[in-house]
């Protein structure tokens, strides 16, 4: 990928010792900073224990809150991923808090239920900024990319145990910057390919 950010960006291109696929899974999101994804995993695990599950945990590092799914890279011309980029850039709103105080599995499948958190209201403030960048987003173009229904949550793990809604201590955290994030195909990696600063 070769993208002009624009000087309230960042830009590291996938890494050169990654295996680049056209498989390989483009998405936009929020990420806790290094010290809340490790409390995220840690509670994560007295979590799992506590009511018997199975999967094995997300790693603190690939923790993230989906904003918008792009799609996979072979299927997406570099002129959608520019739009997108410049969708992201336009985008202005201060830094605000997210906080998540539930843990409940999605009835996705018979197999892999996601196990994951969620809150309300703390993520009033995730779902306004969401709703930006998805008019950003169609004002350049992309309309197909901008679903209605969105409910903010982290996933911390996959299981076939279907488990009920639980409170839960809050986790919150202070977004400042949301990414373009590459999930490698087959691979537990993901690379933040771009950044961008929230600012007013």
């Amino acid at each position: 990928m070769s993208i002009d950010l624009g000087a309230s960006s960042s830009f590291s291109g996938t890494r050169p010792n990654s295996v680049a696929s056209e498989r390989d899974r483009l998405f936009l999101a929020v990420v806790p900073d290094s010290d809340t994804a490790a409390r995220i995993y840690q509670r994560a695990g007295v979590i799992r224990r506590a009511r018997k599950i199975e999967g094995a945990l997300i790693r603190p590092e690939h923790l993230h809150a989906t904003l918008f799914f792009l799609g996979e890279r072979g299927a997406l011309p570099e002129q959608i991923i520019t739009r997108v980029v410049h969708a992201a850039a336009a985008v202005k709103m201060p830094p605000f808090e997210v906080s998540f105080d539930r843990t409940m599995s999605f009835s996705e499948g018979s197999y892999n239920h996601p196990f994951v958190l969620v809150g309300d209201p703390g993520v009033e403030r995730l779902k306004k900024f969401r709703q930006m960048l998805g008019v950003s987003i169609m004002r350049n173009g992309l309309r197909h990319l901008v679903r209605a229904n969105f409910m903010p949550h982290v996933t911390l793990l996959y299981d076939k145990k279907n488990v009920d809604e639980q409170p839960i201590e809050p986790i919150s955290w202070i977004v400042h910057e949301f990414v373009l994030i590459r999930s490698l195909y087959r691979r537990t990696t993901h690379i933040h390919e771009a950044r961008w600063p929230l600012r007013s």
